[in-house]
């Protein structure tokens, strides 16, 4: 374990050095299973608003490793790879990438992959667009039902789904990206991980997929407005460094 880290840190020191403008944080690939990696980020101040850094390695599972934990400022997020054969939370999504949902997540091919919802096909952003993303709208939150469902649920990237945790579901977002909402309503804000896809458009009510975010119950209670069921927010991606 102690050559492990050696290798994290000179990593870590060599490419922050670097005039790159993206952080690359590495995991090798030899970790053994069941392993939990846990480390943590700043958000970086004064620089181009609505930038993310694109992290690999501790801001995603990696192979070998079944839990992750990371911190981002006062916020914990705590990622847990989910058995295949769990539901997807939203049961819609037909396809990702061409393949069969599972498949697709197996392999490890969801970041900004094409998918199809209900014979919808929707096509998420780069990675390069991702970094400027900003966008202001309805949000939603969903999950509700799950904390009354026996079993788990997995989110369209492979993820255990918690309800309680600050996450949240995006139509065009690569997955996992983190982001920055603010309740216009309230001024509460906070940031949540997005890992699973939608809000996306409902029989009953098919404006609902206008909204451009759904979060979870956690996330929801934490800007206030669960009771509510909707609230205009500001939605932007973040820029990270590791701490």
């Amino acid at each position: 374990m102690k050559s492990m880290w050696s290798n994290l840190w000179f990593s870590y020191k060599f490419l922050k050095a670097s005039t790159l403008g993206l952080l690359f944080l590495t995991v090798p690939m030899g970790l053994p299973a069941c392993s939990v990696i846990e480390t943590t980020y700043d958000i970086i101040t004064g620089t181009v608003k609505g930038t993310v850094w694109v992290i690999k390695g501790t801001y995603e599972l990696t192979k070998g490793t079944t839990k992750l934990v990371y911190h981002i400022g006062k916020f914990t997020f705590e990622v847990i790879r989910a058995p295949l054969d769990w539901p997807l939370t939203h049961e819609g999504i037909e396809t990702i990438d061409g393949l069969p949902v599972k498949e697709a997540i197996r392999q490890g091919r969801v970041k900004n992959a094409p998918y199809t919802v209900k014979g919808r096909r929707y096509v998420p952003m780069s990675i390069a667009k991702a970094q400027r993303y900003r966008e202001t709208g309805l949000a939603s939150w969903y999950g509700e039902e799950t904390r009354r469902q026996k079993g788990g649920h997995m989110t369209a990237n492979g993820e255990k789904f918690n309800p309680r945790a600050l996450t949240a579901a995006h139509k065009h977002l690569p997955l996992p990206t983190n982001v920055q909402v603010t309740n216009l309503e309230n001024g509460r804000s906070i940031i949540v991980r997005v890992n699973d896809r939608g809000p996306f458009p409902s029989k009953n009510n098919p404006k609902s997929g206008k909204r451009i975010i759904d979060l979870s119950w956690g996330a929801a209670k934490r800007l206030g407005f669960v009771k509510k069921g909707l609230a205009r927010v500001r939605v932007k991606t973040i820029r990270l460094q590791s701490a």
